[in-house]
């Protein structure tokens, strides 16, 4: 097997053990349990503000981007290579940073394996199986989000 083919896999089995359990990172960043203690003046709001937009702009606006892009066949297995390697290499770090190390590692497993891709239909299939597992993700930081903190900033009348 190929590293893409293996990680292939470990996204889609991540995935689906994470399909109705939360990550036990996730649980433990809707309590204040930050690995890398991140947050300000010893509140972890702005690290689960973090963590929610990350997730979010990974699924919903990189990968689903590059997906398109892919798709389209203007751009060329290098191009898309690069970048992931930029974009989502970074995204890994900072999911690790904001108290999610185990879905970070797997989003740098997923760069590894783009970058070993051998064809644009190599790349999507293992960037089709990073954007479900992220979007799962996702999901479970919204999850454990307290929503209810934001009825504290109402909008006022201009």
């Amino acid at each position: 097997m190929s590293i893409v083919t293996d990680v292939i896999a470990e996204l889609n089995a991540e995935r689906e053990k994470i399909w109705l359990e939360c990550p036990q990172e996730i649980v433990d960043m809707g309590k204040g349990i930050i690995p890398r203690r991140t947050g300000t003046h010893g509140q972890y709001l702005s690290t689960l503000m973090f963590a929610e937009s990350e997730a979010r702009t990974l699924s919903d606006e990189v990968l689903w981007g590059i997906i398109e892009a892919s798709e389209t066949r203007t751009l060329d297995l290098a191009t898309l290579q690069a970048l992931v390697d930029q974009i989502v290499g970074y995204k890994a770090a900072f999911f690790d940073f904001v108290g999610m190390p185990v879905a970070g590692g797997f989003v740098a497993r997923y760069v590894e394996a783009a970058n070993a891709a051998t064809s644009v239909e190599e790349f999507l299939e293992v960037t089709r199986a990073a954007i479900s597992y992220v979007n799962k993700v996702h999901m479970w930081v919204d999850a454990v989000f307290p929503w209810g903190v934001t009825n504290g900033f109402k909008r006022v009348s201009a």
